[in-house]
């Protein structure tokens, strides 16, 4: 197995250290994840701005939860499914919902399932959703803003997933209760 570098905010590349010194001030540690990124300066600040950019999105903190567990649980991102767990419960959302996402078990909420659904199909589909499969999204309420939204939370949870996959990123000892 080819190993990859967990970079601390002393010995990472220049362009990624103050992007590791803004991750350990945010989680009081420097996620494994970001360690592993530093090798890519870029890398790590795209997947960094597009979180942020996703956090700020149309959804609410338990259907961004949702997206980002149904895209996770599709790649099969054993460092992800843990640590959204996590970020999950800090959010207060109801643990059979948690432990629902990351089992892969149906949800109780419809709507909330749905939106789990339209984001696999979206993901496996490579963007190709029917008309169909769109106009069910958009009459349960949700909008075309939180479907381009989803396009987005696939773009950051591919540059982690195929990250993870790549490095076999260690689950932060913080995050391993949640796995």
């Amino acid at each position: 197995m080819i190993s990859f570098t967990l970079y601390s905010d002393a010995d990472a590349p220049a362009d990624s250290k103050p992007l590791l010194a803004e991750s350990k001030r945010e989680f009081g540690i420097i996620p494994n994840l970001h360690a592993v990124m530093a090798e890519s300066p870029r890398l790590l600040q795209a997947y960094k701005l597009a979180h942020q950019l996703f956090c700020g999105s149309s959804f609410s903190d338990l259907e961004r939860t949702v997206v980002w567990q149904a895209i996770n649980g599709f790649h099969e991102c054993h460092y992800c499914l843990p640590v959204h767990s996590a970020i999950a419960q800090d959010m207060g959302i109801e643990e059979g919902v948690i432990e629902a996402l990351k089992s892969g078990a149906p949800l109780d909420d419809p709507r909330l399932q749905l939106l789990r659904d339209t984001t696999v199909a979206l993901v496996r589909e490579r963007g190709r959703l029917s008309d169909a499969q769109i106009q069910v999204f958009l009459n349960a309420g949700f909008t075309k803003a939180n479907l381009l939204d989803m396009v987005l939370a696939v773009g950051q949870k591919v540059m982690s997933n195929y990250t993870n996959h790549l490095a076999h990123t260690p689950v932060d000892e913080v995050f391993e209760a949640h796995g």
